[in-house]
């Protein structure tokens, strides 16, 4: 394992687990993509920590330890081991839940979903690549699902120089799985869906929301699956989803179906924009309105024209809601901070001249966990907002 000596910043001290090209010492030009590498203080010669580096990347080095331990199936397992406690004894999760979420679980680069008997794997670096086969096997040893899926389709992964893959590398996937939230079945595609399948991650903030709506009608914008209508519609409220992919509707139409929600729920393919817009002048207006849309930003060049988007969004929403009525309202962009997301709801409502109060600020569930010194992994804002 090869020596790496770094500039011991402020930011690593405090056990920031990334590393980025400026702060390294050494040449690493021609250490190999994903090797792994101990880390040193460039001035005192004191050991860092142990993790996989990649030359080609602004983030050179992502730590996996601070110890001095071999990087091996025994780590692998017991990482995966205490991200497996973690979400049985503190969120009394059993069914489907993200069982390994990258650097909050100390495996940069390793995301892993659960939905009972079938299991999602997603390798996003060059560094984790190189256990594919063992987190592959330890998956299958530890929790033995009829179906594991590996979902490495993201442009992280370009980022790293890896190949995109999406294929079953255990079973067959005859019929799309299912799972219960809440006493609602969802019909879901693991291997072809959005992110793994399903939106794990906004399970608490629709919590919140259908106990707080309990009457009129509203939209659901981006609804992809129907997750936040149907949960919505269960209560005798009506609901219209809409989304511009047709695979997500004819989903969307299959759960209200099997739930016997078709009275309350209409799903429309359509450009959320668009379809925003062709409301308001219609003059039509609505009791609530969630906005789930997806990263406007993918980088931190995008930053101005995706603020420009999300206010742009929740300006019209904000104009489609009757006074009293509810405005729930999302950004899962990790370079959009809470503030600055907050900072656009606020000008969509003077621009709108109409005023919010926050009934609710909530994040990423907590199977999602927020890594205290790395604030990149805290991506997901939800303001559910009364508008008067």
């Amino acid at each position: 394992m090869e020596k790496v000596f770094v500039r011991y910043t402020k930011r690593i001290k405090s056990w920031h687990l990334w590393i980025y090209n400026n702060e390294i010492s050494s040449d690493i030009k021609n250490i190999q993509k994903g090797s792994l590498v101990k880390v040193y203080d460039f001035q005192s010669k004191k050991f860092i920590g142990t993790g996989y580096a990649n030359p080609e990347s602004t983030i050179s080095i992502r730590l996996m330890s601070y110890k001095e331990e071999e990087i091996d199936k025994g780590f692998f397992k017991k990482r995966i081991l205490e991200a497996l406690n973690y979400r049985e004894k503190f969120l009394g999760l059993n069914n489907f839940y993200r069982l390994v979420y990258s650097e909050s679980d100390f495996l940069p680069g390793l995301i892993v979903d659960r939905y009972e008997k079938v299991m999602v794997i997603q390798i996003l670096t060059a560094g984790m690549e190189n256990f594919k086969e063992i987190i592959v096997e330890l998956i299958d040893e530890l929790f033995n699902p009829e179906i594991i899926i590996l979902r490495n389709d993201t442009q992280s992964r370009v980022k790293e120089g890896l190949l995109i893959e999406k294929r079953i590398v255990k079973g067959e996937m005859k019929n799309l799985p299912f799972i219960y939230e809440d006493g609602i079945k969802f019909i879901f595609d693991p291997l072809n869906g959005q992110k793994t399948g399903f939106f794990l991650d906004q399970r608490e903030n629709r919590n919140f929301l259908k106990q707080y709506i309990s009457y009129g009608e509203g939209l659901d914008m981006f609804c992809y699956l129907g997750a936040w209508s149907l949960h919505i519609a269960k209560k005798g409220v009506k609901v219209k989803g809409i989304d511009s992919s047709d695979t997500a509707i004819n989903l969307a139409k299959e759960n209200a179906k099997i739930n016997n929600l078709n009275d309350y729920c209409t799903f429309i393919k359509a450009d959320a924009f668009d379809y925003l817009k062709w409301e308001i002048k219609r003059n039509n207006s609505y009791d609530f309105i969630v906005l789930d849309p997806p990263a406007f930003v993918k980088n931190v060049r995008e930053k101005r024209d995706a603020f420009q988007g999300y206010l742009n969004l929740n300006i019209m929403a904000i104009k489609l809601i009757k006074r009293g009525g509810i405005l729930a309202t999302s950004s899962c962009s990790q370079h959009v901070s809470e503030n600055e997301f907050l900072e656009i709801i606020k000008e969509a409502c003077l621009k709108s001249r109409r005023k919010g109060i926050i009934v609710y600020k909530g994040t990423q569930a907590k199977d999602h966990p927020i890594l205290v010194n790395m604030p990149e992994t805290h991506y997901l804002k939800c303001f559910i907002i009364k508008i008067f």
